[in-house]
């Protein structure tokens, strides 16, 4: 396996364990695919304002690290999707 599946491989367990305890967390249902999408657009999301708030995780393992800015994202993503619909 090369780097760049790994990469990916990772990037996509991360979204969806970010998803799952996101939506835990919101009351919010979902099957592997809404968990998927929910965290992996939570990734892109979380980065994007804890970047621009000038916030570092930094709990000293990336992977954890990720997860919580995914999970922070990914809450963000549901509290958008319930007040727009």
């Amino acid at each position: 396996m090369n780097t760049d599946t790994k990469s990916l491989v990772i990037f996509l367990i991360v979204g969806l364990v970010s998803g799952l305890l996101a939506s835990i967390l919101m009351g919010a249902g979902g099957g592997l695919i809404y968990y998927l999408v929910v965290g992996v657009i939570g990734a892109f999301v979380g980065g994007f304002v804890l970047n621009a708030l000038k916030v570092n995780i930094a709990t000293g393992n990336p992977i954890i690290n990720q997860i919580i800015t995914s999970v922070i994202g990914a809450i963000i993503v549901i509290i958008l999707a319930r007040f727009l619909s």
